[in-house]
């Protein structure tokens, strides 16, 4: 279900408004599309200056799930300890329930792993803390690989603001179409959304739209029709990957939003995974590296595109 959220608060310091109320709200609220921001009675940007002691009303919408079922889903667990829960998501798992997918999802699974407990790990006090469980970050639905789940309030707070400041490290891999002409590149283009489908992201070069974001990539291995690539993002927008890789004319291949349907391989899934993912853990600070190797349909794909002696670079 969807809940009204509103808070009022002076501004504890001067700066931009979502960085200096990263205390008292998570900075992904700011970004949500429906925010609604409010300084001394005139809406704003995200990214307007504020001085200490201005007033500042927030209000958005935000997904609670007091209702749902817990559901004895298998989780294929990389991790684990009394503040971080580190999984490897399969393809086909939807993260958060939403309309059309109130079951089977990421949530419904750790309600019933861990029942009540994680029904309180949320960032906050406030009355809805209960209701929102410590999901920090998402996958697409058909994206596969490494996810970390926070079980206590105070690893979500950490989490959240590595994630917020981009201190943790992403790595995904991904077999896309076409053969690339230099081994290494950078996407420097915002994303927005499509005028056509409001679902959907493309990218602009006027800087004064969308959301900046950026996507290293690295060419492992290639042939004349595909390429197996390595990504690096430093920001984490809605299908940045799929979107950047589309602008460069090197769909994923296997991205039925994205793409057309590949000649050679119709039916196959979508050829994104997260490889990688680096942290700081919450509690001890200690560096911490998470592998999630890749599952067995997108193997099989790689090796019929790479069983050619001509393969590689």
């Amino acid at each position: 279900m969807i809940r009204d959220r509103r808070l009022e608060f002076s501004a504890p310091e001067s700066g931009r408004v979502d960085r200096v109320s990263a205390s008292l709200v998570p900075r992904s609220v700011f970004s949500l599309p429906d925010a609604l921001i409010i300084v001394d009675g005139k809406k704003v940007k995200k990214s307007q200056r504020v001085e200490k002691g201005q007033q500042i009303e927030l209000s958005w919408k935000e997904e609670v799930f007091s209702d749902l079922e817990a559901e004895d889903i298998p989780l294929d667990v990389i991790y684990e300890d009394d503040s971080i829960l580190v999984i490897n998501k399969a393809s086909g798992m939807v993260v958060h329930p939403a309309a059309g997918n109130w079951s089977g999802t990421l949530v419904n699974a750790l309600l019933y792993r861990y029942g009540e407990d994680f029904s309180t790990c949320a960032e906050g006090d406030d009355e809805d803390s209960s209701l929102r469980p410590g999901i920090v970050h998402r996958l697409d639905k058909d994206t596969s690989g490494v996810m970390i789940i926070a079980k206590t309030a105070q690893a979500m707070k950490s989490l959240a603001g590595q994630f917020a400041s981009h201190t943790n490290e992403k790595i995904y891999v991904c077999l896309v179409k076409g053969h690339f002409n230099a081994k290494r590149g950078l996407v420097d283009k915002n994303i927005v959304r499509s005028p056509h489908d409001r679902k959907t992201f493309t990218v602009t070069d006027d800087r004064s739209r969308g959301k900046t974001a950026l996507t290293h990539y690295t060419v492992l291995r290639q042939t004349d029709d595909y390429a197996f690539v390595r990504i690096r993002i430093e920001t984490g927008r809605t299908h940045q990957i799929r979107v950047h890789m589309k602008s460069t004319g090197h769909p994923v291949v296997g991205d039925s939003i994205y793409s057309r349907p590949d000649r050679n391989f119709p039916h196959a899934r979508l050829c994104l995974h997260s490889l990688s993912l680096t942290i700081s853990h919450p509690v001890t600070g200690e560096r911490m590296n998470f592998i999630a190797p890749l599952d067995a349909a997108m193997k099989k794909i790689l090796k019929q595109v790479f069983a050619q002696r001509h393969a590689g670079l």
